[in-house]
């Protein structure tokens, strides 16, 4: 159990106690900062430990987001400080420099001349209200608070040190009577749980989420807390609901598509649940963000599936288009994990940005209508899904995969212009993280490593790098299509590795080096969509869809550990699964031998698919249960 420690005696008629027991904390007393001092000392190492003036007044959730948020290894709000077994060293540092300072031991009563005025916060300048909780914050301390003394000290010392936005809700430590009064007052004035339910919802999402969804979904969430349910509980719900979905379009019944449309959308509830239940009882974990990002995947795939074989067994086949639209759906995704990544801390990046979107933006923003039609005209998970689910009700399966691809591409065409624009007039090279991150995401085999060895280039020379991806995700693909399975595509991947190799023989910081790892999920996807359509394997696209999917997850998998700061991949999986090159190179050769007798192509795609999910899945959740990466929640994506 976490541990809270009062840094001097409690103010008679306080709630102070009884909030951080319900909390979940176990609450000690200390008399001063050489007790606070001893008191810390007991508490175990490897467990997280609350400093807390006694004269707070506050609303619970403002100690709540302070003293049990997972993801930060200190945060704090005006009078409170957590930290996390990993800060300890530094709180300990900063406690004893208190206690050797002197000022610090100034009385709990004593007032402090300098304290800020309600609505800011020691230190800083008043902060503006909050327009979405409806007011402005209220967050005092007085120099003479220790827990504020502290958390200064941990910032000094390096150690991040999160504070919350309050929004609305208040966090104070009053000197005097009449401000304890002013501050209970304010606390009365605000509802703390109606604040709560609106922070679960995220600030910026899609039109169908916003004004169908998170209404109710919100309620649920904290129905879902108050039965003691995990968001990994949820997520997994919303993973089954969808598979039952995929089952129910299966059976190529009206019935069952109607069904399958329902279900779907109830996935997309729980789905946005989950979330919600993060945000609403705090209980982020490494697990949920891994289970969030990769079964939100898994789902639309599923029911990709699902639509094709129910397409099947009303004599429509429609393998193909569910291949494509997966393929598009995966390319899109890449495009956007790239750019972002390519611009993280890229103060160059955010500066341009800046200034070409402050004029257009700025004024389509200011008028609302604006806003809701530039997050829908990219699809975004919402509107796609509602998309999906009633067409599925009401259609085909085969006019579903043609509004998706038509709609994704539309929405795949407009952002990337967007980024484009935003790229082309850069001059200065990217950061190496940057670069490092696009170089994991290239997935680049041993082929192409070796080829990129021969050519090792200091620095990126134009859009050499995006050319030359370019160059292969057209060549290979379009060779595959119009030849079929045969040498001369072998030929073609083999070029494709050597051009694969030359793209990352720098590198990646071009202005538009971003690029290559999209270029080359299209090509290795593509070619595989190509060899299969035009094999005469009986069920050659289910098993070729099975392998783009397969490989996929090992692509997504390499995004969300870069994005939750988890490093790259193992340098051994992506040799052992081959690269994008040699993936591709492995396929040609199984089309150009096998293509032609009967199902042998059919059953060496599905094993290939087998193998590589198998050693993909195995180590993505080796890492994920064992890495200590940062407890985060993903947001989830708009596309």
């Amino acid at each position: 159990m976490s541990t809270a420690i009062l840094t001097g005696p409690p103010v008679p008629g306080s709630s102070l106690d009884a909030d951080l027991r319900s909390l979940g904390f176990r609450v000690e007393t200390a008399s001063g900062p050489h007790e606070t001092g001893a008191l810390l000392a007991r508490v175990p190492a490897g467990t997280r430990v609350a400093l807390v003036d006694p004269r707070f007044v506050g609303h619970p959730h403002a100690l709540r987001l302070a003293l049990t948020d997972p993801r930060f290894p200190a945060a704090a709000v005006a009078g409170a400080l957590a930290v996390r077994p990993e800060a300890r060293p530094a709180l300990d540092r900063a406690l004893a420099a208190a206690e050797r300072s002197g000022p610090a031991e100034r009385g709990m009563g004593d007032p402090a001349p300098d304290a800020g005025a309600p609505g800011q916060t020691a230190g800083q300048a008043p902060a503006p209200a909050s327009a979405r909780d409806g007011g402005p914050a209220t967050a005092q301390a007085p120099a003479g608070s220790l827990p504020d003394t502290l958390a200064d000290a941990l910032d000094a010392d390096g150690v991040a040190v999160h504070r919350p936005q309050l929004g609305s809700l208040v966090a104070a430590v009053p000197t005097d009577p009449e401000a304890r009064h002013e501050a209970r007052a304010a606390v009365e004035a605000v509802d703390d749980e109606a604040v709560r339910l609106r922070s679960a919802v995220k600030a910026h999402d899609g039109f169908f989420t916003t004004f169908f969804i998170s209404p109710y979904s919100r309620y649920i969430a904290r129905w879902c807390a108050r039965r003691g349910l995990t968001p990994n509980q949820v997520t997994t719900a919303s993973l089954l609901t969808a598979l039952i979905a995929a089952g129910c379009a299966a059976t190529g019944e009206r019935a069952g598509f109607v069904a399958a449309g329902v279900l779907l959308l109830v996935s997309f509830v729980l789905d946005c649940t989950d979330g919600q239940l993060a945000r609403y009882a705090l209980k982020y974990s490494t697990m949920g963000a891994w289970l969030d990002a990769t079964f939100d995947r898994a789902k639309e795939y599923a029911f990709y599936a699902g639509l094709a074989l129910g397409a099947a067994r009303g004599g429509d086949d429609v393998w193909a288009l569910a291949l494509g639209a997966m393929v598009l759906m995966t390319c899109r995704h890449v495009v956007d994990f790239a750019f972002n990544e390519a611009n993280t801390n890229d103060a160059e990046s955010a500066g341009s940005t800046a200034k070409t979107s402050l004029g257009v933006s700025s004024r389509l923003d200011s008028v609302g209508w604006t806003v809701w039609a530039r997050r829908m005209i990219i699809l975004p998970i919402g509107e796609r899904w509602a998309m999906i689910a009633v067409l599925t009700a009401v259609t085909s399966p085969r006019i579903v995969f043609w509004a998706l691809i038509a709609g994704c591409a539309f929405g795949a065409c407009y952002t990337t212009a967007g980024r484009l624009l935003r790229s082309v007039g850069r001059k200065a090279p990217r950061t190496d993280r940057a670069a490092e991150a696009l170089a994991a995401l290239a997935d680049t085999g041993p082929l192409a490593s070796a080829v990129a060895r021969m050519f090792r280039r200091d620095r990126a020379k134009g859009l050499t790098a995006p050319l030359f991806a370019l160059f292969g995700a057209v060549c290979l693909p379009v060779c595959a299509l119009v030849t079929g399975p045969g040498w001369a595509t072998v030929a073609a991947a083999l070029a494709y590795a050597f051009w694969a190799g030359q793209a990352v023989a720098a590198p990646l910081k071009g202005a538009l080096d971003w690029l290559v790892p999209p270029f080359f999920r299209a090509a290795e996807y593509g070619t595989i969509l190509a060899l299969a359509a035009a094999s005469d394997a009986a069920q050659a696209l289910p098993a070729a869809f099975g392998l783009v999917a397969a490989v996929a997850y090992h692509h997504y998998d390499t995004v969300y550990r870069i994005r939750g700061n988890a490093g790259a991949p193992p340098a051994w999986l992506v040799r052992v699964l081959g690269g994008h090159e040699g993936r591709t190179l492995v396929v040609a050769v199984l089309a150009a031998l096998l293509a032609n007798r009967g199902n042998d192509l059919t059953t060496a795609l599905t094993a290939l698919a087998v193998a590589v999910g198998l050693v993909a899945l195995v180590e993505s959740i080796r890492f994920w249960v064992s890495s200590g990466a940062p407890a985060v929640h993903d947001e989830g994506e708009t596309a």
